[in-house]
């Protein structure tokens, strides 16, 4: 197992090493549906498996998943953009699988940094921070070493777009089980 976590402790995660080099699920069993997809159950009773969700997605984000059914693709250099939350995939869900509740996330999802990451072996690299177009990933100075990467979790979107190029790939993306909605949709 490894212990993944963002640096100022905001989020901690165990994931085995299997599930953190590019399994598609989050480790604890849960797969990552589309944004704005329906509670689990529901999300499986509803979706028909007719892949429109996949076809409309303009950043290759999602993929046909086990079983036939969506699942968001985060595995790194796949989807450079992440998701745009562009809601091309909602619009095209006719099943009625997905569904935008109004003042909910599209998904709760966060990027958690392995100890592979540069800046902990002390080389200066921001490109996850660079990637991040909601700025939540920043780089406080430290005294006696490289500035590491801190999220701000209430900026980010858990878009994706931070890990597609990490040269180390030590980023993932895990639900934060702090929000109303991780991977298990909307409730």
């Amino acid at each position: 197992m490894m212990q993944l976590r963002s640096f100022k402790g905001a989020v901690k995660v165990q994931v085995s090493r299997r599930a953190f080099l590019g399994v598609r699920h989050n480790g604890s069993g849960d797969v990552m549906r589309p944004p704005w997809a329906l509670a689990e159950a529901a999300f499986l009773e509803n979706c028909t498996r007719c892949d429109a969700c996949i076809d409309a997605c303009p950043t290759h984000l999602l993929v046909k998943g086990s079983g036939g059914f969506p699942e968001a693709d985060f595995t790194p250099g796949r989807a450079p953009a992440g998701c745009t939350f562009c809601g091309d995939c909602l619009s095209a869900c006719r099943d009625g699988a997905l569904e935008k509740i109004d003042g909910q996330a599209a998904w709760s999802l966060l990027p958690v940094f392995a100890k592979t990451c540069l800046a902990v072996l002390n080389v200066v690299c921001r490109t996850c921070g660079e990637a991040c177009e909601a700025r939540a990933i920043s780089f406080p100075p430290r005294l006696g070493g490289v500035s590491l990467p801190q999220l701000d979790v209430a900026a980010c979107t858990g878009c994706g777009a931070c890990l597609a190029d990490c040269p180390t790939q030590a980023i993932a993306m895990f639900p934060d089980s702090s929000r109303s909605i991780a991977t298990q949709g909307a409730a």
